[in-house]
């Protein structure tokens, strides 16, 4: 498994972007994914997961409302549609997959296979 995230930039405050995140390998496995961000000088934190069917979804309360995750398993692709972006949204956005029993695990710990980041700013 390779997973490369893609899609981040600039943006002013209430503007949106689309992240992706592909399995550049053979195909994803049959596992959840999920986003997490790391801004400067602060821990890495949960953002938001996705069953492996896509039929359940989970976010951290600072995005519910604002970021939908989707996937597309044809395309081993994983999507983070950002809306309504905010200052404090800024970071380095990173995707993983864990395995199966820790569908919608929000503990950055459990996932094992992690993309590059990409990086997102939102200015004010």
């Amino acid at each position: 498994v390779q997973l490369q995230a893609s899609g981040g930039g600039s943006v002013q405050s209430g503007g949106s972007l689309r992240l992706s995140c592909a399995d550049s390998g053979r195909t994803f496995n049959k596992w959840p994914i999920g986003w997490f961000r790391q801004a400067p000088e602060k821990e890495r934190e949960f953002v938001a997961a996705l069953s492996w069917s896509g039929g359940t979804q989970y976010y951290a309360d600072s995005v519910k409302g604002r970021f939908t995750i989707s996937r597309d398993n044809a395309k081993n692709t994983v999507y983070l549609q950002m809306n309504s972006l905010k200052p404090d949204d800024t970071a380095v956005y990173y995707c993983a997959e864990a395995p199966p029993s820790y569908s919608g695990s929000m503990d950055h710990n459990k996932y094992i296979y992690w993309g590059q980041g990409t990086q997102v700013t939102v200015s004010s």
